[in-house]
């Protein structure tokens, strides 16, 4: 009686094995296709969130920079077709906190109406206003752009939106997107590091796409002065996209980075930080404008 009901379960336990690598294997078969979704008038916000913390040592002197901010912001779509939507980035409000060395830690929140220290001055300027108008593709490629203010609203973490690729993948595909870093040299010479962005669909779940990010640069780095400028550019995380939505419903990036000989012999820079942005619920709708 027992081989019999040993023989039966094995059988079935094979058969569940069978049934689920079976499984696994259509939906790794299966593709997907990767496209933004906007319509006029929505509102769509995000809080981001992100604190840093750079250790220096230059000449046996030590300084440790502390920066703490969380911002809510939104796009705020003007029009939307079927190869072209257009949106203002726009800052809501901002708390900042910064200390350097053993400076006393300031602190401001553009909510409270209290009046923004000299250091916050340039981000009060900002709150309300808006950024920048873009305009994308469905792939989420920048057809236009419009920086106002002389501000580049790129959170010095790569573009506002997801580049995705042309064509439907599968879990598992990757695609690389094309960056470049402006760094300057230790001579006061400008020079243009170029990354490649490497993208990879990791798993799809009720119908939110899992991606990993990394940053390869591209451009040889011979200088230390250089590589420690790169470091706190490269992208190194995970973001989540809705297939359904059409659009990014969180990111994370991490920096855990470690330079030596940034500016001299016995310099070393680290630089630990992390960056998360998150679609908050309750997307507004207001009318489109004219």
């Amino acid at each position: 009686m027992n081989r019999i009901f040993l023989a039966t379960a094995t059988a079935l336990g094979l058969c569940l094995t069978l049934h689920q690598a079976s499984a696994e294997e259509s939906q790794s078969g299966e593709k997907y296709l990767l496209r933004y979704s906007l319509t006029p008038g929505e509102q769509i916000r995000y809080e981001v969130t992100h604190i840093a913390k750079t250790k220096t040592r230059i000449r046996g002197a030590e300084e440790v920079s502390n920066v703490h901010t969380v911002s809510n912001r939104h796009w705020n779509v003007t029009e939307a077709k079927d190869d072209a939507m257009t949106f203002e980035h726009i800052i809501d409000s901002v708390a900042m906190t910064q200390q350097q060395g053993d400076a006393e830690e300031l602190r401001w929140d553009s909510t409270t109406g209290e009046e923004p220290a000299a250091v916050f001055e340039k981000v009060a300027e900002q709150i309300g206003a808006t950024l920048s108008t873009l305009t994308i593709n469905p792939r989420g490629q920048e057809t236009h752009r419009e920086d106002f203010g002389g501000t580049k609203a790129s959170l010095g973490m790569g573009t506002l939106t997801l580049a995705l690729p042309e064509e439907p993948i599968a879990i598992g595909d990757s695609w690389s997107v094309p960056r470049e870093v402006r760094t300057r040299t230790e001579a006061g010479e400008i020079k243009i590091i170029k990354i490649r962005e490497l993208i990879t669909l990791k798993k799809v779940q009720t119908g939110v796409a899992t991606l990993t990010i990394r940053s390869e640069p591209l451009t040889p780095i011979d200088d230390e002065s250089v590589k420690a400028q790169v470091v706190q550019q490269m992208s190194n995380g995970t973001i989540r996209f809705d297939i359904d939505a059409g659009r990014m419903i969180s990111k994370q990036l991490d920096w855990d980075e470690t330079v030596v000989g940034f500016q001299g012999e016995n310099s070393m820079m680290e630089y630990r930080a992390r960056m998360t942005e998150t679609l908050q619920d309750g997307v507004q709708r207001t009318a489109s404008r004219p």
